[in-house]
């Protein structure tokens, strides 16, 4: 398994490089980091074995869906045990809506950043699926009125020397 250590500049350019486009050929990575295609393309699957690659994923433009309406969620649980944050977490999962779920430290026991089409279907959403569940004690929104940054890429540089 690797560690911080063992990520060296270019792996971390080829990750970087990765992270940006998905669809690199292994010959287009190579050229760019300065290595032939076959070493390239083992530490491409050293990276994926040691699982510092976890997968490829194509990134879709949610305003041109119609994907408009963004929300943050601080969730307050009745009673924030075990079990309850157990279930809480499974529900969670399965709604398609939350793009993500974060267990915070403060006032509330998770952030949630929902996507749906509008005010109205983030209402429905709210109510039938979030407040409706016995678990919850508040939940307090903050609607998105315009992202500033939105970005999947780790900060590399933190982890390995250019």
């Amino acid at each position: 398994m690797l560690v911080r250590s063992d990520i060296d500049a270019i792996d971390a350019k080829i990750l970087a490089l990765l992270q940006d486009d998905a669809s690199l050929s292994v010959a287009d990575i190579a050229a760019k980091v300065g290595l032939s295609s076959s070493p390239c393309w083992r530490r491409i699957k050293r990276l994926e074995e040691d699982g510092i690659i976890s997968t490829s994923v194509t990134i879709l433009n949610r305003e041109l869906l119609g994907l408009n309406f963004e929300v943050f969620v601080a969730v307050k649980l009745d009673r924030p045990t075990r079990t309850n944050l157990r279930e809480f977490e499974a529900i969670v999962r399965d709604l398609p809506e939350v793009l993500e779920c974060a267990t915070v430290t403060g006032a509330v026991d998770y952030i949630l950043r929902v996507v749906t089409t509008d005010m109205h279907t983030y209402d429905d959403f709210l109510r039938d699926k979030i407040l409706s569940l016995d678990l919850v004690q508040t939940a307090v929104s903050r609607i998105v009125i315009r992202s500033v940054k939105d970005t999947t890429a780790l900060p590399l540089h933190l982890i390995a020397p250019e």
